[in-house]
């Protein structure tokens, strides 16, 4: 059976309910998904009901978006939450309003480049779940501005662009200590795809206890995995890995469980997720 530890869905930015997901991590048997919305876990409760009735093990997880030095987008994923503490839970609610107001930035920025989308056409995109780039890309594809969702992000919504609002709710520190006081293990997401100092980012995560570094992604080429492997050892890291699976192909994503994870893996993480 396969094994996927990063994707998303409808309580985040991806295109299938939390139940569609785990139906189709069954039919492409991913016997152990996780399920990583950004800055939520509103859609674990369901998968892991899910997963009991269809034979597919789902781990809770998040992927929390932080804002490195004031500058650079990091995002840190965290398996096995369970929070169970008041402040806590009131820590991860507080992500969503954050996220809205990031939106409503990026429509402004739109806005002043001649492309206005209301706020409401995106809120109504993202339904239930928290408000992200990939709605604002599909609205502006829907009012003819783009042609498609990798063109939405390259000239406008991509962290460099004119449109891009960072994320700047937590640190990447924050959202380590956060993870562990959800009981949960915190591994930096798509080193590869960060656009700052990496020797930096990992140096303050690994002060902060970073648990693990994703190397196995779509973002990471795989001539980079021999260095990142490296990285993981020397710092007595665990190592994981995901298809970053938002939904179907569309928009680019990988397929759910395509990325091909080595023997170990999933033991290692049950081992930092045993109380």
């Amino acid at each position: 059976m396969r094994i996927d530890l990063h994707s998303h869905s409808t309580a985040s930015d991806g295109r299938l309910s939390p139940t569609q997901l785990v139906e189709l991590a069954r039919d492409r048997e991913v016997g152990t998904l996780a399920l990583t919305d950004h800055d939520t876990l509103r859609g674990t409760a369901e998968a892991i009901a899910a997963g009991a009735r269809m034979g597919v093990r789902v781990i809770a997880g998040i992927e929390v978006s932080t804002l490195f030095n004031a500058s650079k987008e990091a995002h840190i994923l965290g398996y096995g939450m369970r929070p169970t503490e008041d402040a806590t839970r009131t820590t991860i609610d507080s992500l969503q309003p954050l996220r809205a107001s990031r939106a409503r930035a990026i429509l402004a920025r739109l806005a002043q480049l001649g492309m206005p989308v209301e706020f409401e056409t995106v809120a109504q995109l993202a339904g239930d779940g928290m408000i992200g780039r990939p709605h604002i890309a599909r609205a502006l594809i829907a009012a003819g501005y783009v042609p498609d969702f990798q063109t939405a992000f390259d000239r406008y919504i991509a962290e460099g662009q004119p449109a891009f609002v960072p994320n700047d709710a937590l640190t990447p520190a924050q959202a380590v200590d956060l993870i562990h006081a959800a009981h949960g293990v915190a591994v930096l997401a798509h080193p590869c795809e960060f656009k700052g100092d990496l020797d930096a980012l990992l140096a303050e995560l690994i002060g902060a206890g970073l648990d693990g570094i994703e190397v196995y992604h779509p973002g990471n080429p795989p001539a980079s995995r021999p260095a990142l492997l490296e990285r993981a050892a020397h710092a007595s890291l665990i190592v994981t890995g995901g298809s970053d699976f938002h939904g179907l192909g569309v928009d680019g994503d990988a397929s759910l469980g395509s990325i091909s994870l080595p023997d170990g893996i999933l033991e290692a993480l049950d081992a930092k997720m045993t109380p």
